[in-house]
């Protein structure tokens, strides 16, 4: 039995992955009847407001810092499941300023967001089960990245020459579903192979000006030991590939 806290964009992927392998799923959620596509006998959803999870199961939390009283919420319902294991989704926003990361670099918030996802970090690594945390880059992939807004003619955050590290929702999924079955610790980096600009992404899709403004300094993020260590190769390497297989499953969906 896997439980997942927070059915969003990486969840749901998660969810799917695990649910194909014959896997139980649990998660609490709000509106149980928006999840009606995940539809599978192996899915027991429940209310968010009542959080009826089983004991003793593999956890994953992909959920970012609720405000109060959420915050508490989630965490007393953490502990009474007693979970054996728990990953945890973060994000390399916990590295402030730095602009070269690897699975050396020290993390060091410097705003409120990274602060909060630090303290998620700390209360999970500091539980009585075994715990792996997940740093993740920019994430991107059907419906959500830089190609849905440029689509959208919205400008991305971080817009212009800046460089910074994206992973595909898909890979992400895979190396939580891999964490949630391993017995590797600690806190990790996660990153595709190609860090890139937002007009990179522009140019490669013919949006020849859809990018303009302040450069912005970025974030170069190597993700490549955590792979190492959970025996999990990326299907998207490349935000070329991934952007196109993202495009590809928008088109299906129309």
């Amino acid at each position: 039995m896997v439980i997942i806290q927070g059915l969003g964009f990486t969840g749901t992927r998660l969810a799917r992955r695990l649910l194909s392998r014959g896997i139980e799923v649990s998660a609490a959620v709000r509106g149980v009847d928006r999840f009606s596509k995940l539809s599978d006998p192996r899915l027991r959803l429940s209310e968010w407001d009542v959080m009826n999870l089983p004991n003793n199961a593999l956890m994953a939390v992909t959920i970012p810092p609720l405000p109060e009283p959420g915050r508490t919420f989630l965490r007393n319902a953490i502990q009474a499941s007693t979970p054996q294991r728990v990953v945890y989704v973060s994000s390399t926003g916990v590295y402030g300023d730095q602009t070269e990361i690897d699975e050396n670099t020290p993390a060091s918030p410097n705003d409120e967001r990274g602060r909060a996802r630090m303290e998620d970090e700390e209360w999970i690594a500091g539980g009585p089960w075994s715990s792996l945390i997940l740093r993740a880059a920019a994430i991107y992939g059907p419906g959500r990245g830089v190609h849905v807004a440029l689509r959208e003619c919205r400008v991305p955050r971080g817009s212009g020459s800046g460089i910074v590290s994206r992973i595909h929702v898909d890979d992400l999924a895979a190396l939580v579903e891999a964490g949630l079955f391993s017995t590797v610790q600690g806190a990790w980096p996660v990153a595709d192979d190609e860090p890139c600009s937002s007009a990179d992404i522009a140019r490669y899709l013919g949006v020849q000006d859809a990018v303009e403004g302040t450069p912005v300094s970025g974030r170069r993020v190597n993700g490549r030991k955590i792979r190492e260590l959970l025996g999990v190769e990326l299907k998207y390497s490349s935000w070329r590939t991934g952007i196109d297989a993202s495009l590809n499953e928008e088109n299906q969906a129309a």
